[in-house]
């Protein structure tokens, strides 16, 4: 009997995979952004020479690779094309730094060097890693994953970490631990956040998931993304990946990770808990209170970020993996 194994529905491809010479364009140059009202099946942004501001961007990409990590066969295909890395590697989000789509050149100013990250709580065995160890501890992987923002656009990346279980399993969680609190670098006079925004803001900015969010196999914690380091602007060193979740619930720069035994308050949930949910599922059928959430902006493979409106699947893709959390 021969067994064939199908391709999921959220599957893509290695040989879809664009090439490491389209992500590194060095003759495009990326300026705009993609508002919430921007009309149209693709917004072009105009090729240009090299500028100071290119230059920047591709120095800001261009770090360590990371040698030694395997490629998880069963995160390896999806059914889109992965993002051109200079729109991934200036297309983002780091409120930490700023509010609009700009904040990859700001970003520069965070320290990574040196790194602890501080896993405590209510543990058997807390740690204090720093980050060389945390690559040297647990064994690193590829994963291919659809990331999906609240703002109703989507790309596919190539992140390199380990699983959020491995973690568990080192500190080994005692029984009262249900939640657990994940806090972000937090400088005043570095992270100053958005330039306009009314009244005080909950920093440092904060996350949190149940024990058995975290637990679950897609639950992921990279330190890098196309072979290579996280850019600052992505999170360095350490970022939480939750696959099924909207985008803010990937908390970025971790510093200190808190198992506890009540629900944490986090950033935009004690912002607005009406507009952030605390589980923040990616949902088609709950729209936002300012958007429908049912379908997307797909940014695809392009260097020119273009992009096409798509349907938006239940938690985004990845059902089979943790509907079950949630029934």
């Amino acid at each position: 009997m021969v067994l064939i194994r199908l391709a999921k529905s959220w599957q893509i491809s290695e040989n879809e995979v664009t090439s490491e010479s389209v992500y590194f364009n060095r003759r495009r140059f990326l300026q705009g952004l993609i508002g919430a009202g921007i009309a149209g099946s693709s917004l072009l942004l105009t090729a240009c020479g090299k500028s100071s501001s290119s230059e920047a961007l591709e120095k800001s990409l261009q770090l360590p690779k990371i040698e030694g990590f395997s490629k998880n066969p069963q995160f390896l295909t999806v059914n889109r094309p992965i993002a051109a890395e200079t729109v991934a590697g200036r297309y983002n989000n780091f409120y930490e730094f700023g509010g609009g789509k700009n904040i990859w050149l700001k970003a520069q100013k965070l320290p990574t060097n040196p790194w602890t990250v501080e896993v405590g709580g209510l543990v058997k065995n807390p740690q204090t890693y720093d980050i060389d160890t945390i690559k040297k501890t647990f064994p690193l992987e590829e994963r291919i994953y659809r990331f999906r923002c609240v703002e109703a656009w989507s790309m596919v990346l190539p992140w390199l970490g380990f699983p959020m279980s491995a973690l568990i399993a080192a500190v080994e969680p005692k029984p009262e631990a249900k939640f657990v609190r994940f806090t972000s670098f937090y400088n005043p006079e570095i992270t100053q956040g958005p330039g306009l925004h009314l009244g005080a803001l909950p920093w440092p900015y904060t996350e949190g998931l149940r024990i058995e969010e975290m637990a679950n196999e897609l639950a992921f914690f990279a330190v890098g993304i196309f072979g290579h380091n996280l850019p600052k602007q992505q999170g360095a060193p350490l970022r939480m990946v939750i696959p099924w979740k909207y985008g803010f619930k990937g908390a970025k720069s971790i510093v200190k990770i808190e198992f506890t035994a009540k629900q944490p308050a986090t950033y935009w949930n004690t912002i607005d808990a009406h507009e952030y949910d605390f589980e923040a599922n990616v949902n088609p059928s709950k729209p936002h209170p300012r958007w429908s959430q049912a379908t997307e902006k797909f940014i695809g493979s392009r260097s020119d970020l273009s992009w096409e409106i798509i349907e938006t699947l239940p938690y985004n893709g990845y059902g089979e993996y943790v509907a079950s959390l949630y029934s």
